[in-house]
């Protein structure tokens, strides 16, 4: 006779036998809902460009793009966020074409909204490292140093002119302090207060962040470790959750996704908002690449990856995968 509780009367392995029992049992489940899918849209061309470094990703022209934007529709996925690469020429060192309601991020998001409404919820990047020619998230100071007071005026009208163009949500990327804060006063004043506010509140400074620089044709030298967080470093991260909600974000996020788990978590544990989490272009990367190589099972690893990150307490996904994962869902 066994004693109640221990082995072989204990056998979790039950509750593992069938597919369906597993299904049945599955404390994590992944939704189309939860998926958002980040998208480069890029002026002048006629045709969409392979981006190297992340093979199955483009350079969206603007017809290819609303296709894009229907497709996610049409799987489910809940929302997507934009991207504007412009000609180099128009690159300068405010990030004018940021702000102009005729350059390509705000001429996509009207194109995109018109074209689904609102079926997705259609978003967009306050940041200037795609539209200014030093290629850092922020203007700089005579001492060439990122200016975060004088990036923030930038920011504020960035943020008008993609609610003008039809945005339902801006997601501040640049981690300058303050910019929730006035993003929120900016689109209020502009009579956009349904617009929300994604907060990208632990963005870290990071290796992984390689192919996107490709993906937005980056003019940037050196690194952006004086404003993105540090890898090394936790209790920052809510500290910074503290000041976006305080500031009036209406959800936050965790960027990159894979490697930064333990942070996922702890934002989650202690926010009242909802959590997105970034998989990053260096994520989809390494899977694509080990697959190709035959070195892994690419949908398994895409669905496990995903799994993880929601497991440790994202609500939503940004990731490259979203409309097909959608569709397999």
């Amino acid at each position: 006779m066994t004693t109640y509780g221990s082995f072989p009367g204990t056998r979790p392995r039950r509750l593992r036998t069938t597919p369906v029992m597993r299904r049945m049992v599955a404390e994590t489940r992944l939704h189309p809902a939860d998926l958002i899918l980040p998208a480069f849209v890029r002026e002048g061309i006629t045709e969409p460009v392979g981006i190297g470094a992340m093979p199955g990703v483009y350079q969206h022209t603007r017809d290819s793009l609303k296709k894009a934007a229907v497709d996610a529709v049409t799987a489910g996925v809940s929302g997507i966020m934009l991207f504007g690469v412009p000609e180099e020429s128009k690159k300068d060192a405010l990030g004018t074409p940021g702000t102009d309601p005729d350059g390509i991020l705000q001429v996509a998001l009207r194109d995109v909204r018109a074209e689904v409404g609102d079926d997705l919820l259609v978003m967009s990047d306050v940041c200037l490292d795609e539209t200014i020619d030093h290629g850092h998230c922020g203007v700089l100071d005579d001492r060439g140093r990122v200016d975060n007071d004088a990036t923030l005026e930038r920011y504020a009208e960035m943020a008008q002119v993609q609610a003008d163009a039809g945005a339902h949500v801006v997601g501040p990327s640049g981690m300058m302090d303050g910019q929730i804060g006035v993003i929120r006063d900016a689109l209020d004043q502009a009579g956009h207060e349904d617009v929300a506010i994604l907060a990208y509140t632990a963005k870290y400074s990071s290796a992984f962040y390689g192919p996107f620089r490709e993906a937005v044709g980056s003019s940037l030298k050196g690194d952006r470790k004086t404003y993105q967080q540090d890898p090394a470093n936790s209790r920052e991260s809510l500290r910074e959750l503290a000041l976006d909600l305080e500031e009036g974000a209406d959800m936050v996020m965790v960027k990159p996704a894979g490697p930064y788990l333990d942070i996922l978590a702890r934002i989650s544990d202690a926010s009242d908002v909802p959590v997105a989490a970034y998989q990053i272009s260096g994520e989809y990367s390494m899977i694509e690449a080990a697959a190709q190589r035959g070195w892994i099972d690419r949908d398994k690893a895409i669905m496990e990856s995903l799994t993880g990150i929601k497991r440790a307490g994202a609500n939503m996904i940004l990731t490259y995968w979203a409309t097909e994962v959608a569709r397999q869902l």
